[in-house]
């Protein structure tokens, strides 16, 4: 089930799915130690003798956010129990604290109500060893293991602390100690230890049709007890938890607006929302200690038993160039600080990282078939943080910051870069695709690689290194002629995504079309405008758009990753946002008055109309339906969706300032878009 609303600090970070139940809790990193694992922790409703989880059928959902805020604002109706509950849930900006702020209405009156919160407890990663406990002193359960503490209290309008408990096992025979919740009576059970979870209980008192009740139940995590006692929830009630909630709420509204861009004048309410929400989601999924995770939705694991809770140098260098673009330079320095303590000592980066530092699972062997030692790797990681590093100077303009990172980051990644080279055609020796899937040399990839070099050189000629400059210089030459001799397929009309290279000397061409291909111009290699990527740009959007009613741009050509149709003639691969973006964005670049602005903003359009409710973005859009598919959220659309809008703002500015008006004749004729799909999504067809 996609995860529809997200809560975090940068230590902390819950994921809700579709019906509101909490499903991760990752502490103290953001994507280390999902201390749930991802299974169901159930929130339910005791009136009068009726009970109603709220993952069951029976609910009117509507999820969203306060405006602009981590600060969940969600409204659940069901009819059968006569109770209107709103939630407003946050974690604390700077204190280790989930707050969950309940305000129960009834339609009919009720003469007692039970709210019932259940944790499925699995810390540190495993159901073995866990503790579940009634602490008196501070009437709340702990649960805990090692260094991770999880406290469970809260207060209603009448009484301090929970009601009720249950403390128990779980697994085998033993359903799990929300089962005892139906019945609205708890086992208050003092201690159980193992596979465990445990239900704490509120009670409301009776109100007639109309009334209300509230009630607030927090979860207080730390390393010790103290942490979540004396530290955790006696602050909160010494202080109240209004201060909580209004510091964490002013905070998250001037944080998600700090540029001010004219968002609403120029694109529309909708996109000013969906905009703001995406450099929240963006930064929540960025740890304090500066990796910046992919995507954190758990159900992943169902399809290929690892989840995205890593730190891909790719993916993060781009989600940190779109934070940058939206004004916070504070959290990206710590991701390029993370980058230089991973760098491998020889230059390159790996795979992928934990959010700790260190190195990730992975499917790219050491070896090739012959047992010789490969690199398992993906250039253009390395490229793009190069590239990403000089956009966050350019842009924040902080030398006393990028000094410290010319030495320890990008001399060492561009000297390996550029030694990286296969000497018969001067391209870059073989790795692997960005999408994690080719051994070659990938279009992508040496765009990425060009955008770091490029990089590189302007460091060296910032900081007056004549030395690397000649060599950076020559070496991006050489890159561009090899890539020109190599990639360019006159047979094809356009680039090729991959050829391989032979001992002789030559190379095997791989003729899939594939959206990635937009690299070679996105960081710097070609000119936007240029032929040879106009018949590149314009085969992407002929051949990779989906002619099903949800509309949007494959990845390339028979996409088999959740393929949901196999008639690939209308459907060529599952629509994926980051993709149909990229080509929002090379109508961007290449607009030569206000009018060639409308094929990106009906883009801009098309995503705003495919989130999920609350403002999330996947990875994937179903083809036919338009709903989400994979993980939810996937940080790298939201980037790109940051990145799509800016540039759009940007664009427009530089043609007003040009004098130019709607509709005027182009200097330089951009490529014509496809025509909206049924529902504003992208047609394979292309006027002529």
């Amino acid at each position: 089930m996609p995860r529809s609303i997200v809560l975090g600090n940068g230590r902390i970070l819950v994921n809700y799915d579709a019906a509101y139940a909490v499903r991760d809790i990752y502490f103290p990193r953001v994507g280390q130690d999902n201390q749930t694992m991802g299974n169901l922790c159930r929130t339910g409703f005791w009136v009068d003798g009726r009970f109603a989880w709220v993952s069951d059928a029976g609910w009117e959902r509507r999820l969203g956010y306060h405006e602009h805020t981590m600060v969940s604002d969600v409204s659940l109706r069901h009819t059968g129990l006569g109770i209107d509950a709103g939630f407003s849930d946050y974690i604390d900006m700077a204190r280790d604290y989930l707050m969950r702020q309940v305000t129960l209405t009834t339609q009919s009156g009720f003469a007692s109500a039970r709210v019932f919160f259940h944790y499925d407890w699995f810390i540190g990663g495993s159901d073995i060893g866990n503790t579940v406990l009634y602490d008196p002193k501070h009437k709340a359960v702990v649960a805990y293991k090692d260094a991770a503490y999880f406290l469970l209290g809260g207060q209603t309008e009448t009484a301090t602390g929970i009601s009720s408990w249950a403390c128990g096992k779980k697994g085998g025979s033993n359903a799990g100690t929300w089962v005892d919740a139906e019945d609205g009576v708890l086992g208050r059970n003092a201690i159980e230890q193992g596979s465990v979870d445990c239900v704490v209980q509120f009670d409301l008192p009776a109100t007639e049709a109309g009334g209300s009740r509230q009630l607030r139940h927090w979860v207080c995590m730390g390393a010790r007890f103290q942490d979540v006692s004396s530290y955790g929830q006696d602050l909160i009630l010494a202080r109240g938890e209004e201060t909580y909630r209004t510091r964490t709420r002013t905070y998250w509204s001037v944080w998600s607006d700090k540029d001010q861009k004219p968002i609403e004048e120029e694109l529309g309410l909708e996109v000013r929302d969906l905009y703001r929400r995406s450099a929240l989601i963006a930064r929540c999924h960025v740890d304090n200690g500066g990796g910046i995770v992919a995507a954190t939705d758990f159900d992943i694991t169902k399809f290929a038993r690892d989840t995205y809770a890593y730190v891909w140098p790719r993916d993060g260098a781009l989600v940190a160039h779109a934070l940058d673009r939206a004004g916070h330079e504070d959290i990206t320095r710590k991701f390029f600080l993370f980058c230089k303590d991973a760098l491998v000592a020889e230059g390159y980066f790996l795979h992928k990282y934990t959010p700790s530092g260190n190195i990730g699972s992975s499917w790219h062997p050491w070896s090739d078939a012959h047992g010789e030692r490969v690199l398992p790797i993906q250039e253009d990681e390395t490229g793009l943080v190069l590239w990403s590093l000089w956009e966050h100077f350019r842009i924040h303009r902080n030398l006393d910051f990028v000094v410290d990172l010319y030495s320890g980051l990008v001399v060492p990644a561009a000297e390996w870069m550029m030694s990286y080279v296969d000497a018969a055609t001067g391209l870059p020796r073989h790795s692997w695709d960005l999408w994690e899937e080719r051994w070659g040399v990938h279009a992508f990839t040496v765009g990425a690689v060009h955008g770091g070099l490029q990089a590189a050189l302007n460091f060296a000629q910032l900081f007056g290194d004549a030395t690397a400059s000649d060599r950076l210089d020559a070496a991006i030459a050489g890159l561009r002629q090899a890539a020109d001799g190599h990639l360019y397929r006159p047979d094809l009309n356009r680039f090729a995504r991959r050829v391989n290279l032979r001992p002789d000397g030559g190379v095997d061409v791989d003729n899939v079309i594939d959206s990635a291909i937009y690299g070679l111009w996105r960081f710097g290699m070609y000119p936007p405008d240029e032929p040879r990527i106009v018949s590149t740009m314009e085969a992407i959007a002929r051949e990779l758009s989906n002619q099903e009613p949800a509309g949007g741009v494959a990845r390339y050509a028979n996409d088999y990753y959740f393929q949901v149709s196999h008639d690939v003639a209308r459907v060529p691969g599952n629509p994926w946002f980051i993709c149909t973006l990229w080509l929002a964005q090379w109508y961007l670049a290449n607009a030569r008055s206000l009018g060639d602005l409308k094929a990106a903003r009906d883009i801009i359009d098309w995503v705003v109309k495919h989130q999920i409710p609350g403002g999330l973005l996947s990875e994937q859009v179903d083809p036919v339906s338009g709903g989400a598919l994979s993980v939810s959220p996937l940080t790298w659309s939201h980037a790109e969706l940051v990145l799509t809008v800016d540039e759009y703002l940007r664009r427009m500015q530089e043609l007003r300032g040009n004098g130019r008006s709607a509709g005027a004749a182009a200097t330089v004729a951009p490529a014509t878009p496809p025509a909206p799909g049924p529902d504003g999504g992208v047609k394979k067809e292309v006027a002529t």
